[in-house]
């Protein structure tokens, strides 16, 4: 059964879900930049792309994100009004411009099971 309770907040069940923005599953591809002889932490601008995304994840904008499949490309999941707001964000990454990496997909993904804990200030 759900119910609506007066914080907004959805009851399902036993569980309860806060209504929220929506969510995406965005993969990153290695672009032509990428130097395939180095390590992701020894290409060139690591620090730079690094700062970037530890402030998409300050922002709220990337829940969780790293890389997959051995390096070859990463994934993040991002809480963003739309599509165009993730290709705008991301395109402000250092590694945008330099060609290291670019966007491989943007998927909307309703988030229905989370078991990490919601933080409570």
């Amino acid at each position: 059964m759900l119910t609506y309770q007066s914080d907004g907040c959805r009851k399902v069940g036993g569980a309860q879900y806060a209504d929220q923005m929506a969510n995406f599953a965005v993969t990153m591809v290695h672009g032509p930049g990428w130097d395939v002889s180095r390590p992701i932490r020894e290409q060139v601008g690591w620090d730079e792309h690094a700062t970037f995304m530890d402030g998409l994840v300050d922002d709220g904008f990337v829940i969780i994100g790293g890389p997959i499949d051995g390096g070859e490309g990463a994934m993040h999941l991002v809480e963003a009004a739309d599509e165009p707001e993730i290709t705008s964000r991301l395109a402000a990454d250092p590694w945008a411009s330099m060609e290291l990496l670019q966007v491989g997909s943007i998927r909307p993904w309703m988030i229905w099971l989370d078991g990490r804990q919601l933080s409570v200030e």
